[in-house]
């Protein structure tokens, strides 16, 4: 059913690669920013945003900007070959425990691709990749991530978030809303984004 569900995204999202990626162009444009929180207005083209930090930020809607939801999966449904983004954190055993994972459509694999810092807790990474192995066994679930000819091995505790991309509209974008905005900051601290991720149905972007 997930992979229906991104079909249909896809058709009505084709720039949904914004969402996670900050190895993207936008940083040609204006420092990278991610912002997470909680929506208080929403007036033409600029979303208020309540930041998870506390803040309350004003966020410029870009011409074409879309939206965006995230729907629940499972790790069950990740096969060998299939294209994610898990954001992860160093256990103090060893090894990476998975703070959230994103399954991609097919045809966003390989954009962004690699293990990078991310801002979702101190000291995470977003990894980027294909999967070259997803096990279930007696010491707990575990995926490989192959990207750049390099792989990652990230223990996925029971409870993580495991979501995929769903379809949604302005109307979404309420007050109280959970979203998740990947934008651009110029030299001013003004944000401008094109794309808003909004929590929908109870689940609501983890990245």
């Amino acid at each position: 059913m997930f992979r229906k569900i991104i079909s249909a995204t896809l058709l009505a999202l084709p720039l949904v690669t914004g969402v996670s990626l900050p190895a993207l162009a936008d940083s040609a444009r204006g420092e990278a920013v991610r912002v997470r929180g909680t929506i208080v207005d929403l007036g033409g083209k600029t979303l208020k945003v309540k930041t998870r930090e506390g803040q309350t930020i004003d966020i410029a809607l870009a011409d074409g900007w879309m939206v965006s939801g995230v729907a629940s999966a499972a790790l069950s449904d990740i096969k060998p070959g299939d294209y994610v983004g898990i954001a992860s954190v160093a256990k103090k055993d060893g090894g990476d425990g998975a703070l959230e994972v994103l399954i991609f459509p097919s045809a966003l694999k390989g954009t962004g691709e690699g293990s990078f810092g991310w801002d979702l807790e101190p000291n995470s990474t977003m990894t980027n990749g294909s999967v070259a192995d997803a096990v279930q066994d007696v010491d707990g679930r575990t995926v490989t991530v192959a990207y750049h000819g390099k792989e990652k091995k990230i223990a996925v505790p029971e409870g993580t978030p495991v979501v995929t991309f769903a379809s949604a509209t302005q109307a979404d974008l309420k007050p109280q809303a959970v979203v998740f905005v990947s934008g651009q900051k110029d030299a001013n601290g003004a944000i401008t984004a094109q794309r808003v991720v909004v929590g929908t149905n109870g689940v609501v972007p983890p990245m």
